[in-house]
């Protein structure tokens, strides 16, 4: 019976220290806006535009309960929209309605939840974009 207990007993510290050594090395994540410093390390923000060639958006990207941001290439274009922010979820799927080939501050983009359920979430109303591009190398005098 003792050497039973003395067995459990060191399977029961064997998983604690396998628990703690994994919550240790867990990184914590980053907050919305924390994301999207990370992301734009090292661009510079330009003048924000009414609207974005969407032809030239690769992709775009959800920041939690902060922004869209749309990759163009050199550039990045930041959302941050009037209405609807608290409600993005990098979780969910921009459904983008365009009666040209621009998306504009005027416009709104619907919210379709990917996860469980696969539902409508809601929509955001868009602002004015903010271009972010790496600033250009200027050749050393030698």
């Amino acid at each position: 019976m003792a050497r039973t207990l003395r067995t459990l007993g060191m399977a029961f510290t064997a998983a604690a220290m396998l628990l703690a050594g994994t919550t240790a090395s867990a990184k914590p994540k980053l907050t919305g806006e924390e994301q999207l410093a990370k992301m734009l390390e090292g661009r510079v923000a330009g003048a924000p535009v009414d609207c974005i060639f969407m032809p030239t958006v690769s992709s775009s990207r959800v920041i939690d309960k902060t922004a869209i941001v749309y990759d163009a290439g050199r550039t990045l274009y930041v959302q941050r929209p009037k209405t609807g922010a608290e409600s993005l979820d990098d979780n969910d799927v921009l459904v983008t309605r365009l009666t040209g080939s621009q998306l504009c501050s005027i416009d709104t983009v619907q919210l379709y939840n990917r996860g469980v359920g696969n539902f409508w979430r809601g929509f955001v109303g868009l602002d004015k974009f903010v271009p972010y591009t790496r600033p250009a190398k200027v050749a050393s005098a030698q």
